[in-house]
């Protein structure tokens, strides 16, 4: 599996001559004790290029879409499943697609946050606890890898769940894929 294409090492490349111009410049200082900072310097600049460059290349060649995304409430099991079709639509592979919710409790997504927008725990083990002030998270990411090794065109059907908080109400969604 390699989610490198030809961009990747035509910039990698580069930035490999840069190094390999960086160090025998350095070798060439008339001054022994400069020639171990300058030989650091330019590996560390160029270490941070290189992975900074392949983020970049990755957002411009390689597009993930989702289609056909549902959720459901499974109430007895408390869980909440994602299904839908993650595809590629660039024109290279794709090492990894990323399938990422975000689910957001009532007031927290449209703006509303006044005091009763954030659960207050209530009840008999609540009443004892000695945590008190104890809030619950208002929302949730989650993220899975649901795909694969896709190719230009291909797509690939998906389905996820996790744990479904049960004291959310009014929750809006968010999702996002990402490509690696």
């Amino acid at each position: 599996m390699s989610a490198l294409n030809y961009w990747h090492f035509i910039v990698l490349g580069i930035i490999f001559l840069i190094l390999i111009f960086g160090i025998f410049g350095a070798l060439k200082q008339p001054e022994k004790k400069l020639r171990f900072p300058m030989i650091f310097t330019v590996v560390l600049i160029t270490s941070l290029f290189a992975a900074f460059s392949i983020v970049v290349v990755d957002k411009y060649t390689k597009e993930a879409k989702l289609y056909k995304f549902k959720n459901k409430r499974l109430l007895s099991i408390e869980k909440i499943v994602y299904t839908g079709i993650v595809k590629n639509e660039g024109k290279h592979n794709i090492g990894e697609v990323t399938f990422e919710i975000k689910i957001v409790n009532k007031g927290l997504a449209t703006g509303n946050v006044k005091g009763g927008s954030f659960y207050a725990p209530t009840g008999f083990k609540d009443f004892f606890s000695t945590k008190k002030g104890a809030s619950r998270p208002q929302s949730i990411t989650k993220e899975f890898i649901v795909a694969t090794n896709l190719k230009p065109g291909e797509s690939k059907s998906f389905r996820v769940h996790f744990d479904y908080p049960p004291y959310f109400s009014n929750v809006s969604q968010f999702a996002k894929v990402y490509a690696h």
